[in-house]
């Protein structure tokens, strides 16, 4: 089987999964978009293939941990 990649990115002021060459989806949040690609990771896993996930660390300007 092949390799299946999901990269989190960020778009403007929200985040989405780079996969196939292709961004997908429109998150608010980059742990909303983890959640996707590990779901549609795990998908790939059980149909055979290698997976790797990507997320970015927090930036500079971005709070660790958020009120609320």
């Amino acid at each position: 089987m092949g390799l299946a990649t999901y990269a989190i990115t960020p778009i403007a002021d929200k985040w989405g999964i780079l996969h196939d060459g292709e961004v997908e989806g429109d998150y608010v949040t980059k742990e909303a978009a983890f959640e996707a690609a590990v779901a549609a990771a795990s998908l790939a896993i059980r149909e055979g293939h290698e997976v790797h996930v990507s997320a970015p660390g927090a930036a500079l300007s971005e709070p660790l941990v958020r009120a609320g």
